[in-house]
């Protein structure tokens, strides 16, 4: 499957978070990342970002592209109401 995924986070978090996703992922611009994961690397990827994550403060969206369908995942807070970009 193929994912886009953006984060917002604290200030304290954002190199920790920069680390987990390079695991998993293509870092193309700041707090944006690309690539194609199998369902295991991507409950993966979730669950650290979960982990790191502070529920009230940051936020962490994953788009998962299949085809013409989009679907959006939010992990904390949703910053402000996202359109369908694609």
């Amino acid at each position: 499957m193929y994912y886009i995924a953006v984060y917002d986070v604290g200030e304290k978090r954002v190199g920790k978070m920069l680390k987990i996703f390079r695991k998993y992922m293509h870092h193309i611009q700041n707090s944006v990342f690309e690539g194609e994961m199998t369902p295991a690397s991507y409950q993966k990827l979730r669950y650290e970002v979960s982990r790191l994550c502070h529920e009230e403060m940051d936020s962490v969206i994953f788009f998962e592209l299949n085809g013409k369908y989009m679907h959006k995942e939010i992990i904390g807070t949703e910053k402000h109401s996202a359109s369908n970009f694609i």
